[in-house]
């Protein structure tokens, strides 16, 4: 999300939120965002990252690639060193459509896969594995599908994201919750497969939401931030948030976010 301050009548709580309410959540096209939330990025530019590994590479598996936007940017700037074979997966089917219609005139296939279903590639196929926000790396699958010598490229949501928010309408999560996610535990996990884990940076980046209508789109758009989030269950809490936002100025959250580069050995 990027954006500047507000001005769209904030003082009308029923229209905001009718308006956060209808807007399609679709992909990851974050521009509505646009004057009414902001979100600093990772200092390590992820998407232009990707282009120039995308130019090296023979090979490429973006995993749960959302409406395609990230990976369709960094093949424009890759082009014309773009891999040979691309291949995107997704579980949500209107993204599976919507990434469909994005990548295709990139030469790149999109298959539908459920988040805990075993990858449908054979093994050592990717010498380069991408991700941006996974909902699960499954590492095991990962370390499977890469080539020997191929790398595991990508940005990860950390620990403790967003929870400002989610603790305003969930109360205090337990820290088995508020650890999840935790880049050590990653780099752990990824190491158990098999894999060298050759980078690993993380950050935690300002987040502001500067009307109502903003956080109820973003709890649509984001599902798992609030697990089945209305605005019919959480009306009293969104109408004390405008309030708040209203008499105070946006409303401050910081997300977490991490770099991860894993290699699995050639040997």
């Amino acid at each position: 999300m990027n954006g500047s301050v507000n001005d769209r009548g904030g003082d009308d709580y029923e229209a905001l939120v009718a308006e956060g309410a209808s807007v399609p959540t679709d992909g990851w096209d974050f521009s509505w965002f646009e004057g009414r939330a902001t979100e600093a990025r990772p200092s390590w530019g992820y998407a232009v990252s990707l282009a120039g590994r995308l130019a090296e590479a023979a090979a490429v598996l973006d995993l749960d690639t959302g409406g395609g936007e990230v990976l369709d940017f960094a093949l424009a700037r890759a082009a014309p060193r773009a891999p040979g074979l691309a291949v995107a997966t997704e579980g949500w089917p209107p993204n599976v459509a919507g990434a469909t219609a994005l990548l295709r005139p990139r030469g790149v296939a999109v298959v539908a896969v459920a988040d805990d279903a075993p990858l449908p590639f054979a093994d050592g196929t990717f010498d380069l594995v991408v991700s941006r926000h996974p909902v699960r790396p499954r590492w095991a699958e990962i370390a499977r599908v890469l080539a020997p010598g191929g790398t595991y490229f990508a940005q990860h949501v950390g620990p403790s994201s967003v929870f400002e928010l989610v603790e305003y309408f969930l109360g205090p999560q337990p820290d088995e919750v508020r650890e999840g996610r935790h880049p050590d535990r990653e780099r752990a996990d990824a190491e158990a497969a098999g894999l060298e884990v050759v980078d690993l940076r993380a950050e935690r980046l300002r987040m502001e939401f500067r009307d109502i209508g903003a956080v109820v789109h973003f709890l649509r758009k984001v599902v798992w931030m609030v697990p089945g989030f209305t605005v019919e269950a959480y009306e009293p809490r969104l109408r004390a948030l405008h309030e708040r936002i209203r008499s105070e100025g946006a409303f401050v959250a910081h997300s977490a976010r991490h770099l991860i580069e894993a290699r699995r050995p050639a040997r």
